[in-house]
C-alpha cells in the first residue's frame, strides 16, 4: 500500500516534531512480536518522561492510555476516545475501520449469546446479514452523505449540501441470490488538509462556502455498515444505554460537567489555571463514591474557617523572618470599576508576601496629612523595628507622606514604586514618534492574522503551535515583547505570507499590507533597533517583580545599563538624550533614594566595582543607610570600619575562591550569611537592606469583592466574614504567585484583554467590518497547559550574565551626559 510505503519517513517527520514541541527525550521501545493487531504498524512504541506512550506515525500525536484499541480510533478519524489523525492516510482509515467494526460485532454477539434465546438469536443473524454492494454510476461506491467537491463549488454556482441517500437494489437486506455475502462498500470524499497544499481559489464568504470551510476541519467519518448493522438490529431487543460504546469517556463527562459548573456559575474561565484546581480534583476523585456535596452554608461556614486558620499559621511563620531581616510595607494603590481607591496593604519578607487588609482611601490619597496617618498606623500594626521600608506610588502626595512618616519613624524609608517608575519609563518610551509608527505597523500584522481563522491556523502551522503574542506584565511592556517575539520568528513569517497558502488571503483587507510588512527589510531592522533599546528596562521590570529573590541591590546597576545601551545604539546626544530624559524625569535623580545606592555599594556581584572611584551620590546613600536603619552610633562607627575592611578584601573570608565564585549564584543576603563572619554588625545591615523588594505591585485582584467589604450597607457579621474572605482569596493568590507557575495563554481570550489591549484588534474591520464572518470553532485548540516547571528564563540569572567590569565600573561612577563617556559611548 501507499502508507507502507511512506510510514518510515512520516514516523521519523512526526517524531521530530513532537520532539521539538515538547522539549523532552524519547527513547524508542521495540514492539514485540506478539502484537499482532494491525493497529501496531502504525505507531511507535517511546518512553518520554519515564512513561511507555504509543506515538502516531503520521501526526506524531502521544497516547498515554487506553490501548491498541483507542489508537486504532484514531486512526480509523473515529470520535469518541481520541482525537482524529489530520493525516492518515485512506487506505490505512479504511482498514482500522473494518478491523473496529469486526472488533465490536463480535463483542456485540458474544453478548447477545449468553442473554438471547434461540429465536431471538435467529431473528438477529437474518438481521445482521451484509447486504450485496451498490455501485454508482462512476463505478465508485456509494455514500449515505454527499459532500461537493471544492472546485464544484469554485466554478460553478454555490449550492447547499444535501443529504442524499444511494439506490438501494431489491433483496440487499436479506443478500444475494448466490448465497455469496458481500460487503457494502462506500465512496469516501478525498480528507481536505487543514491547510490545503496547494492555493484554493478565493471564494466569497458566502453561508454555504463557511459550512464547506468548517469541514475542512473535520473530515467526515464513515461508518461501514457490518457494524452499523448490528446496532439497529439489536436495538430491537436490548436498550441502547446496554452498550459502553455509545457513552462518553468518563474523561469526557468529568471535563462536561466542570464545564457547566463554570458557565452556570459565571466562573471565569481563566480559573482552570489556578494551582488549586488539580488538587480540587484529585481529592475528589480519591474520597471515592458519591462524595458529599459542599453546601452553601458550609463553604462559608467551616471551610472557610479552616482555611482562615491555614492562612494564619502562615502568617505566623512569616512574622519571625520580620525581626531577622526586616520587612517591607507595601502599599498597593488602585482604582475600582465604581471610582473608588483602594489600598491593599501587604508585608514582604524573602520567605513571601502576606497581605494585611484593604483600606478604601478614596478621601485619604487627596491628602498628605491623611494618608501619612494611614500608613502610620499601619507601620505601627507591623512594628517599627520591623519595618525597613514603606513603598507606595510616586504622586507628590504620596512623596510628601512620605517624608512625614520618615521623620516619625527615624529607623524606615519611604521608598517609591520601582515597578511603576519602569513601566512609566517603558510607556513614555512607546510614545516616541518612531517607536510608536513601529509598534503600530507591527500591529497591523498581528491585527489581520488574529481576525482570520485561517491565517491563524496558518500561523501556528509555520510557526510550529508559537503565538506571535507572549505574556508580558503590563501593557507597555507587552508592546516591546511583542516585538522582540515577533523578530526572533520573522523567518517564518516570511516563508508563511510568501507560501501558496497565503495567496488566497491577499484580497482580504489587510493582507496585502500584512505581507508587505513581514518582507520589509527596514521594518525588521527598525524593530531590532527598538529591541536593543528597551530590552534593559524590559529586563529591570521582570527583575524588580520577580519572586524568585529580592530585588534591592540589583535596580541602580539596571537602570546605568539601560541608559548605556542606549547610548550605545543612537550615539548622538541629540538622539540618545531623548530616552535619557524620559529615565531621569520618571526615577527623578533629585530624590535621593539610599536603599538602592546601599544595595549596589553591599551587592557582592559590583565587589570589583567598588573597590575602585564611587561617585558622591552613591556612598552618601550608604552613609544615609548606616545612620537611619542603625540608631546606635557605636555600631555605626564599626559599620564604617567593617566597610572599609569589606571593600580592600583585608580581613574575613572575602577573598576565598568559595566566596568569589558565589558572588554570581548566591542570592547577595545568603552571600552575606555565609562569608561575612569577620564584618557581623555590617553583615546584619546588609542582610536588612538586600532582603528587601522594590516594588508595592500586587497580585491579580480579579473577582476578589474587595469592594464589597466596603459597603455601608451590610450587616456588622457579615463585613467581617468578608473581611475574611477576601484576606483568604489574596493571600492564596500571593502564594500562587510565589510558587512561579506558568499558565496557559490565549492572547484571543478576554481573560488577557487589559494586557494585550489592541494587538489582536482587525484596525481594517473597525472602519468597513471583518473580511470574513468569524467562526472560533474554525480555530485550532491549543494544546499549551498550565505546568508547575520555572519558565525557562530567569531574569536574575540573564542580568548576571551581562555584567562586566566595564559596566560595574560606569555603574559606580554614575551616569554621566558627557559624550565622551567611555562606559556607554
Amino acid at each position: 500500500m501507499e502508507s507502507d510505503a511512506v510510514l518510515e519517513d512520516a514516523a521519523a517527520a512526526a517524531g521530530e516534531g513532537e520532539e521539538e514541541q515538547q522539549g523532552e527525550v524519547e527513547v524508542v521501545v521495540p514492539i514485540g512480536a506478539q502484537k499482532h493487531d494491525p493497529a501496531w504498524k502504525h505507531c511507535v512504541m517511546v518512553r518520554s518522561d519515564g512513561r511507555l506512550r504509543l506515538k502516531c506515525a503520521y501526526c506524531g500525536k502521544h497516547f498515554l492510555g487506553g490501548g491498541i484499541h483507542r489508537f486504532k480510533e484514531h486512526l480509523a478519524r473515529r470520535p469518541g476516545n481520541a482525537c482524529c489523525c489530520p493525516k492518515v492516510p485512506r487506505d490505512v482509515q479504511d482498514t482500522m475501520l473494518r478491523s473496529l467494526d469486526a472488533v465490536a460485532a463480535k463483542k456485540m454477539q458474544r453478548k447477545l449469546a449468553a442473554s438471547l434465546s434461540p429465536g431471538d438469536m435467529r431473528r438477529f443473524a437474518a438481521a445482521s446479514a451484509p447486504p450485496a454492494s451498490v455501485s454508482t454510476a462512476s463505478g465508485g461506491t456509494g455514500s449515505p452523505i454527499h459532500m461537493i467537491p471544492l472546485n464544484e463549488v469554485l466554478d460553478f454556482e454555490p449550492m447547499p449540501l444535501e443529504e442524499q441517500r444511494p439506490p438501494v437494489p431489491e433483496g440487499s437486506m436479506r443478500g444475494s441470490s448466490s448465497g455469496k455475502k458481500k460487503r457494502k462498500q462506500v465512496t469516501y470524499a478525498p480528507a481536505l488538509p487543514l491547510i490545503p497544499q496547494t492555493r484554493p481559489q478565493h471564494v466569497p464568504p458566502t453561508p454555504q462556502t463557511n459550512l464547506l470551510h468548517g469541514l475542512q476541519h473535520v473530515p467526515p467519518t464513515p461508518q461501514t455498515n457490518p457494524l452499523h448493522q448490528v446496532v439497529m438490529a439489536v436495538d430491537a431487543v436490548a436498550p441502547a444505554e446496554h452498550f459502553e460504546h455509545a457513552a462518553p469517556s468518563e474523561k469526557e463527562q468529568v471535563s462536561v460537567a466542570v464545564g457547566r459548573f463554570l458557565y452556570d456559575a459565571g466562573v471565569p474561565l481563566e480559573a482552570v489555571n489556578s494551582v488549586y484546581f488539580q488538587p480540587m480534583l484529585e481529592a475528589i476523585a480519591a474520597a471515592g463514591g458519591r462524595p458529599e456535596v459542599l453546601s452553601y452554608h458550609d463553604v462559608r461556614g467551616h471551610v472557610l474557617k479552616r482555611s482562615l486558620d491555614d492562612v494564619m499559621s502562615r502568617l505566623e511563620f512569616f512574622r519571625g523572618s520580620w525581626t531577622r531581616t526586616g520587612c517591607s510595607v507595601l502599599a498597593d494603590e488602585w482604582i475600582t470599576e465604581k471610582g473608588r481607591t483602594l489600598i491593599n496593604f501587604s508585608v514582604y519578607c524573602p520567605e513571601g508576601t502576606m497581605f494585611l487588609k484593604s483600606v478604601d482611601a478614596t478621601s485619604i490619597v487627596t491628602s498628605s496629612d491623611a494618608l501619612y496617618e494611614l500608613l502610620k498606623s499601619i507601620v505601627e500594626e507591623v512594628g517599627e523595628k520591623k519595618v525597613v521600608q514603606v513603598i507606595t506610588n510616586n504622586s507628590e502626595i504620596h512623596a510628601a507622606a512620605g517624608k512625614k512618616l520618615g521623620e516619625t519613624f527615624p529607623t524606615l524609608f519611604w521608598s517609591p514604586c520601582t515597578f511603576q517608575c519602569v513601566d512609566g519609563m517603558l510607556e513614555d518610551f512607546s510614545k516616541v514618534e518612531a517607536i510608536s509608527e513601529i509598534i503600530s505597523n507591527a500591529k497591523a500584522i498581528t491585527g489581520f492574522v488574529y481576525n482570520s481563522a485561517y491565517a491563524l491556523n496558518l500561523m501556528k502551522k509555520y510557526l510550529q503551535g508559537k503565538d506571535l503574542l507572549v505574556p508580558a506584565e503590563t501593557r507597555a511592556a507587552m508592546n516591546f515583547v511583542t516585538l522582540k517575539n515577533m523578530y526572533s520568528l520573522r523567518e517564518a513569517l516570511q516563508a508563511m505570507v510568501n507560501s501558496d497558502e497565503w495567496i488566497d488571503l491577499l484580497p482580504n483587507k489587510g493582507g496585502i499590507e500584512a505581507s508587505n510588512l513581514v518582507n520589509s527589510l527596514q521594518f525588521w531592522n527598525s524593530c531590532a533597533a527598538v529591541i536593543r533599546i528597551t530590552e534593559p528596562l524590559v529586563h529591570l521590570l521582570k527583575l524588580v517583580s520577580s519572586n524568585k529573590r529580592p530585588s534591592m541591590g540589583y535596580v541602580y546597576a539596571g537602570l546605568y545599563k539601560a541608559k548605556a545601551a542606549i547610548k550605545k545604539e543612537l550615539v548622538s546626544r541629540n538622539d540618545y538624550m531623548v530616552y535619557w530624559n524620559i529615565i531621569d524625569w520618571r526615577w527623578d535623580n533629585q530624590t535621593p533614594q539610599p536603599p538602592h545606592s546601599a544595595g549596589f555599594i553591599l551587592n557582592p556581584l559590583f565587589f570589583d566595582g567598588i573597590r575602585g572611584d564611587i561617585s558622591n551620590g552613591i556612598f552618601s546613600g550608604m552613609l544615609d543607610c548606616i545612620e537611619r536603619l542603625v540608631s546606635d552610633v557605636k555600631i555605626q562607627d564599626k559599620i564604617q570600619r567593617e566597610l572599609h575592611m569589606y571593600r580592600s578584601e583585608t580581613a574575613g573570608d572575602f577573598r576565598r575562591q568559595m566566596a568569589i565564585r558565589s558572588r554570581r549564584t548566591l542570592p547577595p543576603a545568603e552571600w552575606w550569611y555565609t562569608y561575612g563572619g569577620a564584618c557581623p554588625n555590617l553583615t546584619r545591615l546588609a542582610v536588612r537592606i538586600l532582603s528587601q523588594t522594590c516594588s508595592a505591585r500586587g497580585c491579580d485582584r480579579t473577582n476578589i469583592p474587595f469592594e464589597q467589604v466596603h459597603d455601608e450597607r451590610m450587616n456588622s457579621f457579615e463585613r467581617q466574614r468578608m473581611h475574611d474572605l477576601t484576606f483568604v482569596q489574596y493571600n492564596l493568590r500571593l502564594q500562587q504567585r510565589q510558587q512561579r507557575k506558568v499558565k496557559a495563554f490565549d492572547p484571543l481570550s478576554v481573560d488577557y484583554i487589559d494586557v494585550v489591549d489592541d494587538w489582536v484588534v482587525d484596525r481594517c474591520a473597525m472602519f468597513s467590518g471583518p473580511a470574513e464572518q468569524p467562526n472560533w470553532m474554525e480555530i485550532n485548540q491549543s494544546v499549551n497547559r498550565i505546568t508547575s516547571r520555572e519558565p525557562t528564563e530567569d531574569e536574575f540569572e540573564s542580568f548576571i550574565e551581562g555584567v562586566d567590569d566595564e559596566m560595574i565600573q560606569g555603574a559606580a561612577q554614575g551616569f554621566q551626559e558627557d559624550d565622551n563617556d567611555p562606559a556607554c559611548g
